[in-house]
């Protein structure tokens, strides 16, 4: 295969979203037409999609190692974390409102965190963050006090990867007795998420991360956590979240993260081998590559870099003209004419930060797929450097 084919198709932006797997559309048909009830009806056919939506509550709660009646069905990691945020401000009794975060987080969390301090004035703690994207604990000991309601810090980075030290940040806010949240969206089937060992209190989850559905997500919320809801009309998930249940949606999400967690140690060293391999590439071949993120704590499916003096969105369009679709950031972000923020938190220079690129592997990439990314990226970069007349 050449550089010049460009009928080859390369995915490698598994952390934007995954295609749904077939065995998971497949789990879901029946409640399109068949199981079709509303599962909060009494008759028998709402009866039946009931019982689907317990039964993947309980499939969700046994890997998270949570009880049932602690999972919240939602639309998706945008909607959980935004409840988790809203709904503890909301609901707090004891009349404190800071919220410790970090400036990586994804903007479903900073931007609500802007709005909460905005309009509810609500303040905000950003923690700093090291060249590699790692909280240290003691800095979150140092910025907890009287005043935090909430602490909320990602399990893993999704632009650059970087995993955090949970457990630990997690016992410093329950030292003091406050409420830990996590957005766990980007770990979801890349590392082990058993809600009891990480210790934290609520955590975030979007199916179409791990090859389920979209539209359909996961809050976790510990019993005894006071949780306003964040929008209000009907009982459903037991007055926490009103709303039409989604069954085949949550059937989906049920399904594909059962799938994910029982194929898990085959499926994390196929990411580990393909990411080692492009980060191994990509470096040698790449001029002026630099890795960001940690360089081994780390999801195991995920590669990221910066060019300095290139633009990403740039490169990501030259890069899908030869058939690989990839990222210059989040997914969310992509098109945004301004530097990266979470470059810019990790320390890298302004003009450098325009230039990020992820790269991220599924359980379908190919060894092949990795050797054609690199030769067409290698071959990119030489040449958007040479018509910007800084090629080394």
């Amino acid at each position: 295969m050449t550089i010049t084919d460009v009928t080859r198709s390369v995915y490698l932006d598994h952390a934007a979203t995954t295609p749904t797997d077939s065995r998971v559309v497949e789990a879901m048909l029946p409640y399109f037409s068949e199981i079709y009830g509303n599962a909060s009806s009494g008759h028998r056919q709402g009866q039946d999609a009931g019982r689907a939506v317990e039964d993947a509550r309980e499939t969700v709660a046994r890997i998270l190692n949570c009880k049932p009646a602690e999972i919240i069905f939602t639309s998706g990691g945008t909607e959980s974390n935004n409840l988790a945020l809203r709904g503890i401000v909301a609901g707090n009794s004891k009349n404190t409102s800071r919220i410790v975060s970090t400036p990586i987080e994804h903007d479903a969390v900073l931007k609500t965190l802007k709005q909460l301090e905005t309009v509810y004035g609500v303040q905000r703690t950003l923690l700093p963050v090291s060249p590699e994207g790692m909280v240290d604990p003691e800095d979150l000991a140092a910025a907890l006090s009287a005043d935090t309601a909430l602490v909320s810090i990602m399990t893993a980075n999704n632009e650059v990867g970087t995993i955090q030290p949970i457990a630990q940040l997690a016992t410093q806010a329950h030292e003091r007795g406050l409420i830990f949240h996590t957005d766990a969206v980007q770990a979801a089937g890349q590392m082990p998420l058993d809600v009891k060992a990480m210790g934290v209190d609520m955590l975030t989850l979007s199916a179409h991360k791990f090859y389920g559905p979209k539209g359909v997500g996961v809050l976790y919320v510990r019993e005894g956590v006071d949780l306003l809801p964040a929008q209000t009309g009907g009982s459903h998930e037991e007055g926490r979240r009103a709303g039409t249940v989604n069954t085949p949606a949550v059937a989906g999400l049920a399904k594909a993260l059962q799938l994910v967690y029982d194929e898990y140690d085959e499926r994390t060293a196929h990411y580990r081998h393909l990411r080692d391999q492009l980060i191994e590439g990509v470096l040698r071949c790449a001029p002026n590559a630099r890795l960001t993120g940690h360089p081994e704590q780390r999801l195991p499916g995920h590669a990221s870099f910066v060019f300095d003096g290139l633009d990403g969105n740039v490169l990501i369009m030259h890069l899908d003209m030869k058939g690989i679709a990839a990222s210059s950031a989040s997914a969310c972000k992509t098109g945004n004419p301004e530097p990266s923020s979470v470059l810019l938190a990790v320390g890298v220079p302004y003009d450098a930060a325009f230039g990020g690129l992820r790269l991220t592997v599924g359980k379908d990439t190919t060894e092949a797929d990795i050797e054609y990314a690199v030769s067409v990226l290698a071959a990119t970069v030489e040449k958007l450097y040479r018509l910007q007349g800084m090629y080394k």
